[in-house]
């Protein structure tokens, strides 16, 4: 990649007659690409492409080492534009544009309708519109941990610039001086609906302006200007810089131009015929259909595996007298690794994303003494989330933190992306549950859990107590992909076994999806997790002097549920599932599914929300819901079997 960058002050005529060659032919697989499919995005990918040779041509990406790990990154934030992405990567041999045109939006082919990280020269599996510059930023502030000199180019649609997190990434990336990021937009003033000043007006000059980045107009049809701009934003040491594109939507094709029927729709046979010989090109769809119609036996390169090396140190024990929170236990575990790791050769670095909330969620400890390494997004969640996925892929230990309702409701979208890029993040949710207490419904996070079981990739674990949360914590920083752990609000004791010892103590090792039999027992079993387990074991405890002997099953790991757990809580003949979450999405739907799958006969209730909380001090929320400690021994005593 030596020979590329911008390294050249104007491009010279052969240059430019190259580029316009390779983007003729391009927009005739354009139009291949979505006349073969039978859908697509035409419109928008031809108004893109001269934007997107020039930017693969001249950024420093090598077709033949398309995964080096000092290339520039480039976003494509309007993944639809995947046709004009596919046949710019193929005709600069990244990929077979052969394969790309036969198997677009096929089934088992790599070239879905919108762009995917798993196709070399695409940093970033996009389609969801306005989350592409938050990515940009992610990575623009990877090169600068990893100390790595490289540039971010983030290719984006002007109907998206409405988006708000499009707002939120513009003011991060200034606050931490981004300056190897560079922003172009394809402004063809055409959307899915219409004349974008009709669909919704906006000031995007005025608006990045205002946010104190740089913003240059150019026409983007003409290769010098594009080439020009781009490399002022990649030479540029003292300004953001924004690109704003004048296209015309559907250029190249007399017919279709600045029509905005063809933002998502394709031509027809006719129309593609006529469309071809305007362009000089062969028509050879024929040669695609006959390809398309046998199964797709190509191979792309694959994306190196990051592997992480980093010390996560000795866990720290709290005592039978000591109470203290999981959020505390966290925050300390945290900044112990993060000390343990900070700029340690060989060490992957570890990196913390914060929301105006670190006080509360504890990361403040980390912020103290790792402070270059901890970012504060401010109120801007959605923005933060996709920074910390992207940050996450690139081979850094990264820990996002934020309360259940911001990090899970707020950013789902984010999250789901995120898991669909194989991001590495560490997704920690505080204040979940009714434990949140008198901050009420809108801040009682209750179905954390039902929500992220929706994510394949996402590793659900709630913690029991202060011991179990720094093991998960230390767990997690090692183990390779995405992780929410969910945890409360209030104090709480350590859990004891029954012999009076730390139940998660010194010789205790978190195993994913291992269940804790907190107490034995044969007459009934409560399946629990998080903080309320401790209310389990008190009825528990109560119970037996009362002669009942009741088991309790602690659940840390929900979305990997321990089976043979249940199957062995299920011999005691009555299961009572007890969690602080929606009832109906969580614990007890998963323990209610493994004794359906395994037609296991047993009698089984849940307790736990089944209506929006109030203010209220978090045992008073309990009783409302009869999941105190008085509550649950009802429960247990009139479902025994006599």
């Amino acid at each position: 990649m030596k020979d590329k960058g911008f390294l050249d002050s104007r491009l010279k005529t052969e240059e430019i007659k190259h580029l316009a060659e390779i983007a003729r032919l391009c927009r005739g697989d354009i139009l291949k690409m979505t006349t073969l499919a039978a859908s697509g995005h035409p419109g928008g990918s031809l108004s893109a492409i001269d934007i997107l040779v020039t930017l693969y041509s001249y950024a420093k990406v090598d077709s033949k080492e398309p995964y080096h790990p000092l290339r520039d990154r480039i976003v494509v934030s309007c993944g639809h534009i995947s046709p004009g992405v596919y046949s710019a990567l193929g005709r600069l041999g990244f990929i077979n544009i052969d394969e790309a045109i036969a198997g677009f939006r096929k089934e088992r082919t790599p070239f879905e309708g919108h762009v995917e990280r798993d196709v070399p020269g695409i940093e970033w599996s996009t389609g969801n519109l306005g989350q592409g510059l938050s990515a940009g930023c992610g990575f623009a502030i990877a090169s600068r941990i990893k100390k790595e000199d490289r540039n971010v180019f983030v290719v984006m649609s002007d109907g998206e610039q409405a988006k708000g997190q499009v707002a939120e990434a513009r003011r991060f990336a200034k606050k931490y001086n981004l300056n190897n990021l560079t922003v172009i937009i394809d402004y063809n003033q055409l959307q899915i609906s219409g004349w974008i000043h009709d669909v919704m007006p906006q000031n995007i000059k005025d608006n990045y302006e205002a946010d104190g980045w740089k913003v240059l107009e150019i026409n983007g049809h003409d290769y010098k200007q594009i080439y020009e701009a781009l490399r002022e934003g990649a030479t540029s040491k003292n300004n953001l810089v924004a690109i704003i594109a004048r296209t015309a939507m559907g250029k190249g094709v007399s017919f279709i131009e600045n029509k905005w029927e063809f933002h998502g729709k394709p031509l027809t046979l006719e129309q593609y015929r006529e469309a071809i010989k305007e362009l000089g090109l062969t028509d050879d769809l024929d040669k695609y259909n006959k390809m398309r119609a046998k199964p797709y036996s190509g191979q792309l390169r694959k994306r190196p595996e990051e592997k992480i090396n980093i010390d996560v140190g000795t866990p720290f024990i709290y005592g039978p007298a000591e109470k203290t929170d999981n959020r505390s236990a966290f925050g300390k575990a945290l900044a112990d690794i993060g000390k343990r790791n900070f700029n340690m050769p060989g060490k992957n670095p570890l990196v913390v994303l914060d929301c105006d909330l670190a006080v509360s969620v504890k990361t403040d400890i980390f912020a103290k003494d790792c402070s270059c390494n901890f970012l504060q997004g401010g109120v801007q969640e959605h923005n933060t989330a996709t920074i910390a996925g992207a940050i996450s892929t690139e081979g850094i230990v990264t820990f996002f933190a934020d309360f259940g309702v911001f990090g899970v409701d707020e950013t789902y979208n984010q999250h789901r992306l995120n898991d669909i890029n194989h991001a590495n993040l560490k997704l920690i949710c505080t204040h979940c549950g009714l434990d949140v207490g008198e901050d009420g419904k809108t801040h009682q996070c209750i179905d954390y859990i039902g929500a992220m079981r929706n994510l394949f990739g996402y590793k659900i674990i709630v913690p029991a107590d202060p011991n179990q949360t720094d093991r998960v914590i230390r767990y997690i920083a090692l183990e390779k992909g995405n992780f929410i752990v969910a945890m409360g609000r209030s104090k709480l004791p350590a859990i004891l076994a029954e012999d009076g010892t730390l139940f998660f103590g010194e010789k205790y090792k978190f195993q994913y999806g291992k269940a804790d039999i907190l107490r034995d027992g044969k007459d009934a079993s409560i399946i629990t997790c998080g903080a309320i387990s401790e209310k389990a074991i008190k009825v528990s405890d109560s119970l037996k002097t009362k002669g009942y002997s009741i088991k309790v099953v602690n659940i840390s790991c929900p979305s990997n549920i321990d089976r043979e757990a249940i199957k062995q809580a299920a011999k005691t003949g009555l299961i009572v599932t007890l969690e602080d979450h929606h009832k109906e999405t969580g614990l007890g739907s998963m323990v209610a599914q493994v004794i359906a799958e395994e037609s296991i006969p047993i009698k089984f209730i849940k307790l736990g929300v089944d209506h929006y909380g109030e203010s209220g001090k978090p045992d008073e929320l309990y009783k409302m819901f009869g999941m105190d400690e008085t509550g649950i021994t009802q429960t247990v005593l009139s479902n025994i079997k006599k």
